[in-house]
């Protein structure tokens, strides 16, 4: 019998890891619009995209309210 990998607060860490990064790169997307110009905030706001989805995803894998 396999035992769990990781523990629910375990996992509950790992899920606010995530969010905070995505949540960084979402402000940095957002200062580097406001500063430089949208092209580059639009070139930036692929990978907070992806960041995002990741923690998105993990959530709701694991049973994690929104």
């Amino acid at each position: 019998m396999k035992g769990m990998s990781k523990t629910r607060s375990e996992v509950l860490a790992e899920s606010k890891r995530k969010g905070v990064m995505a949540g960084v790169a979402a402000g940095a997307t957002v200062v580097l619009g406001a500063t430089i110009g949208l092209p580059v905030a639009a070139v930036a706001a692929v990978p907070t995209a992806i960041l995002g989805w990741r923690w998105w995803k993990h959530r709701a894998k694991n049973g994690i309210k929104f």
